[in-house]
């Protein structure tokens, strides 16, 4: 028992140190550095039938809206998380059917007559406004018990840093290299009861840039 509670505090400051280690973006660009304009839809569920045995399936999904204002085009490779309070992380698109997505783009026609999958939108986004992009980011449903959701969205910025791992070590003995990316953070809350989650809604409570 007390070997079992010696390794959960090192652990526990080894992520602590790491997270207080984790540098922040950029206030002022460097020379080529750039982040796209990114308007951004609030979480929301769409709940499907499933053929096999007629039972709701529900996904959650927000909507990006990436409008390149620097003075050429610009590669977008994103990666796209979700991370509830209790640790849970699923990524977008993960065990997410395309009849998902053709409902989503069939709700929101009137105003995304253009909207695109994350994951067939291309690795450009073309500068100027005629070419903005609308992108449905889904996530299949996670953990009822979860009180917070974090939603991280990576591929907005050319901003990234190397950092040093704190505990893991090449074969030399030299600490081995992070590599971390300018990620936009949403954050939110659950009113109600998270595991009634027909009535369930999120409150929104603010976005910021970190290094991630």
């Amino acid at each position: 028992m007390k070997s079992f509670f010696y390794w959960t505090l090192v652990i526990s400051t080894v992520i602590a140190s790491f997270c207080l280690a984790a540098p922040e973006p950029a206030i002022v660009p460097a020379m080529g550095q750039w982040t796209v304009g990114t308007e951004f839809t609030h979480p929301q569920q769409i709940v499907l039938t499933r053929t096999s045995d007629k039972q709701p399936v529900r996904f959650w999904y927000t909507i990006i809206t990436l409008t390149n204002n620097t003075d050429d085009d610009v590669s977008f490779y994103p990666k796209c998380d979700l991370m509830t309070n209790t640790f849970q992380i699923t990524q977008a698109g993960k065990a997410v059917s395309p009849v998902v997505f053709e409902q989503i783009k069939k709700r929101h026609k009137s105003r995304y007559p253009f909207l695109e999958l994350l994951s067939k939108s291309g690795n450009r986004i073309l500068q100027g406004e005629d070419n903005t992009k609308d992108i449905a980011v889904i996530w299949p449903d996670f953990d009822n018990k979860a009180r917070n959701v974090k939603v991280f969205i990576a591929g907005l910025s050319n901003e990234t840093i190397a950092i040093n791992h704190p505990v893991e070590k090449d074969d030399l003995g030299n600490p081995l290299k992070v590599f971390l990316r300018k990620t936009l953070e949403l954050n939110y809350d659950f009113k109600g009861d998270p595991a009634l989650r027909s009535g369930a809604g999120l409150t929104y409570k603010g976005k910021r840039w970190i290094m991630r």
